[in-house]
């Protein structure tokens, strides 16, 4: 393991002076543009030269409309960004659950079904405008069929040819994403007459099923995406091993943020030691495959590291 394997995931919101620790991940904040690029900087400090951006609107709709608008919160941060840290690589998460008002991360129809097609538009826009923000790579998580062809052909029909798509292309629909959705306020949500399904396993992939993220790697990789995602890592270490195995593409994992908070939970009962637990645990997704680590852990394991 290296540091440059290492990135680190971020939640951005509006306003200054802003950062709030989230309380279902001691340790972790949500910031503003300001207060992220004091923490940016620590962080290159550090080693980790790579953070994936989450965004939290001000505002929420029935057309995700924040997360695609030039003056949404993570096109606020990646150019105020860019201009301190040239060098630093900026990958942003492409979804649109935190936008919705009803949390699904696609347009839901009045029965409750994903509108698949129609969410390709308002996904591609998305992209092209972090792009158009500075953004180096875009990472797709909403896990709609076709959304790497959309988004590939929209950024090089607009001069992007360079930037590059980390696909999550095994998103598991996963009990470990807890804490993560009340971070970024993104559960599922009651919408009026619409009926809003309760969870996202119509779209995320069955935690049972390995010949499935196969089929959806290959698939991703043939529409255009240059990095691989495996999420969550650590219950789905067979998966990466199969991919590293089939696919000779970068192949990132992401530890999530319940596995990051039971870690955390524990270390602070005294129950492990959690220098020890995170190093074995990450050397253990790089001896399955992955050779990016996306984790909350990035900035303090860095620090193991050297």
């Amino acid at each position: 393991m290296h540091p440059d394997q290492l990135v680190m995931p971020y939640f951005v919101q509006a306003g200054r002076k802003v950062k709030t620790e989230i309380n279902s991940m001691p340790g972790q904040f949500r910031y503003s543009p300001d207060t992220l690029l004091k923490e940016v900087e620590a962080l290159q400090k550090s080693g980790v030269n790579s953070i994936l951006l989450f965004g939290i609107p001000a505002h929420k709709d029935s057309t995700a409309s924040e997360a695609w608008s030039s003056k949404g919160i993570v096109q606020q941060a990646v150019r105020e960004i860019k201009k301190r840290f040239k060098d630093l690589l900026v990958m942003t998460d492409v979804c649109l659950c935190a936008y919705m008002d009803h949390g699904h991360c696609g347009v839901l129809n009045r029965a409750g079904e994903i509108e698949n097609d129609l969410s390709l538009e308002l996904l591609s826009r998305t992209a092209l405008s972090h792009a158009e923000a500075g953004a180096d790579l875009v990472a797709p998580s909403d896990m709609m069929d076709g959304r790497v062809k959309n988004i590939r052909g929209v950024l090089d029909q607009n001069g992007f040819q360079d930037i590059s798509i980390m696909s999550y292309a095994a998103k598991y629909a996963s009990a470990f994403y807890g804490p993560f959705r009340d971070a970024a306020h993104s559960a599922p949500a009651s919408k009026g007459k619409i009926r809003v399904p309760k969870d996202r396993k119509t779209y995320q992939m069955d935690f049972a099923n390995l010949r499935e993220a196969m089929k959806e790697i290959a698939i991703d990789i043939k529409e255009g995406a240059d990095i691989m995602m495996v999420k969550p890592a650590l219950a789905y270490l067979d998966v990466i091993r199969e991919a590293r195995n089939r696919f000779d593409v970068p192949l990132a994992a992401y530890l999530v943020s319940g596995e990051y908070s039971m870690i955390k939970a524990a270390a602070a009962k005294g129950w492990v030691d959690e220098k020890a637990v995170v190093t074995e645990i990450m050397m253990g997704v790089v001896r399955a495959g992955a050779n990016i680590l996306i984790t909350y852990h990035a900035r303090d394991l860095a620090k193991w590291l050297q």
